[in-house]
Order: C-alpha cells, then structure tokens, then sequence
C-alpha cells in the first residue's frame, strides 16, 4: 500500500518532490536527523503518475525473473526499492554467476531510494552513473552479455555532515572543519553532476506542527503531476521519450528554447555557478519541467530561477 504524503511543514520539499514526480528528476534531501526526509521519500510513489498497462507488464517481468512473485501475479504499483547502505555493487546493480536483476532494474518506472547516501560503499555509488545515464544496465559474461531495463527515478538523502546537526539551530554540530569535508566528499562530482535537484530539509518547528496547514494532499499533487505529464506525452510522441528527464541536447534544441531575457540570465549562472555541460542541461531540462507545472509552453525567467535555485544549492553543497 502506497503511504500518502502526509507531513505538515516542508513545502520546499514537497515543492522539490513534486516537480521530480512530474520530470522523473532525480533528487537529494539534505537534513538532520529527524527532519523527516524519510517520510518524505515513502510518500513520494503516492504523486507518481498510475502505471499504465504495458508499464505493469515490464515491471512484473522483471520481478518474475528475480523470483520475486508468486501465483502469476501483476505488479500494479510502481517499485519503490530501499536496499541498505551495505548493500553491494553486484545487488545494487546486477550480476552474479548466473546474472539477475539488481535493484535499480527492481526500481524499473518506480523510485530507487538511497537513505543516508554516504554510508554507502563508494564503489558501489560510482557503478550508479551508466544505469543513470544509459536508463539500463549491460552485464557482459564470456558466453552472452544481458541487458536489464533500470529507468527509475532516484531519491537520496543524507545528514549534512556525520553527526547530523550542522543545519540544525536547535542542536550544536561536534564536527570539525575536516571532518564536514570528509563526509561531504564521500558522494562524487559525477555521480553529485547527476542529480537535478538538491532540496534543504530543516528541522520542523512545534509552531509548524500544531498550526500550519497540511497545504495540498498527494491527490491534488498527483492531479497537477498527472497534467504535467500528459503535457509531455503528447510533446514527444514518437520520439521514443516520455517525460522531461530523458531529452538529449538535440531534443533540448527544440523543446528548450530561451528567449532573450532567459539566455542572458543562463550566461551569468554558467559563469557564475562554474557549470559543466551536464549541469547546464539538467537545469533547462528542469526548468522545461517546472514550466510544464505551470502549463507554460515557454521556459520564462521564474521557471529558470526555480531551477537553479534547485542546482545551486547543490553546487554549494
């Protein structure tokens, strides 16, 4: 059963989930512990668009494979896959001497989310960029080569250094300098260029929790995410893509188009933000997504803003 997204407080959050439901952009939470990342994660599959049929067969394929259903039966929500920090590279994605399924192939059209990110072994973070990249993962044997599905949407979280409270107010962080960019240097500049969204999740304040509004429930969430997606279903018919996060940069020609205003806005963040190429495209292949939110078929100025706003604290982190 999918766990609704219920948390009172963190509309910066919700905000971040919902335009990474509507572009399967992938997306890391930073916070202390108890902020309530987590809870935002397990709620997340409740915003994701409903599986369509040819989508359950896929998925219940790969499930088959690795064993993991019964009596014939037919995945009919999206995978939400959640391994442990030990997890190894070859469950993580794919392998062994007779090859299975890994858990970003489980993942396949859901979410694959990775709590506490740099307790994971690096290793085992670094192999994630191909199936990124390629939305699939190749296992090469003597005999055969197999190749598994793996287009998820990626979730992370992590504290913002070992002892959890540097953005805390309320509790005193005992890291030291070294040790805050140590913690923060267990997660790559690549596999950190792949992610589209970086979101601050503080601590919820007793005022938050006794006085403020839930705000939107994941029905009326899932409705906006719903419109949006069937913006770009109708966009890329018979382009072989299907939502936002999967544009290439020729495509990005077409559908990304800037005017005046929004390309002098670009310049001065590439300068500024030392963007790398990848970076400069996930933000426009963000900002396409935020406009699709607003049922805009130009990316204006407030769209882009939003989307570096997102990128920008990821590169400040």
């Amino acid at each position: 059963m999918i766990a609704p997204l219920l948390i009172r407080g963190q509309d910066l959050a919700k905000r971040a989930l919902e335009i990474a439901a509507a572009g399967s952009h992938n997306l890391l939470m930073s916070g202390p512990p108890g902020s309530g990342k987590t809870m935002l994660a397990k709620g997340f599959p409740s915003i994701l668009p409903d599986l369509t049929l040819d989508e359950a067969l896929e998925i219940t394929k790969i499930h088959n494979i690795s064993g993991l259903l019964k009596d014939n039966a037919i995945m009919c929500e999206r995978p939400f896959r959640s391994p442990h920090h030990t997890i190894s590279k070859t469950a993580l994605v794919g392998g062994g001497r007779i090859p299975k399924p890994g858990e970003v192939s489980l993942a396949h059209l859901g979410v694959l989310f990775l709590d506490e990110l740099p307790e994971f072994q690096k290793s085992a973070l670094e192999v994630l960029r191909q199936p990124i990249e390629d939305q699939e993962v190749c296992i090469a044997r003597v005999n055969a080569s197999l190749t598994f599905p793996a287009s998820f949407t990626l979730i992370t979280s992590m504290n913002p250094c070992a002892c959890g409270y540097l953005t805390d107010p309320s509790h005193e962080c005992i890291c030291t300098p070294q040790q805050i960019k140590n913690y923060q240097g267990k997660i790559s500049g690549p596999l950190m260029d792949r992610l589209d969204i970086f979101v601050e999740v503080p601590p919820t304040t007793y005022d938050e929790l006794q006085c403020k509004p839930k705000g939107d429930s994941s029905h009326i969430i899932k409705k906006r995410v719903d419109a949006a997606r069937e913006i770009q279903n109708k966009r890329y018919a018979g382009l072989d893509i299907y939502y936002n996060a999967q544009l290439t940069p020729k495509l990005m020609e077409i559908f990304c188009l800037l005017g005046n205003p929004e390309q002098k806005l670009m310049e001065k963040v590439y300068a500024k933000m030392n963007l790398s190429a990848r970076g400069y495209h996930r933000i426009l292949k963000l900002s396409r997504t935020i406009a699709d939110l607003d049922n805009s078929e130009n990316i204006n100025v407030s769209h882009l803003s939003e989307a570096i706003q997102y990128r920008g604290m990821l590169k400040s982190h």
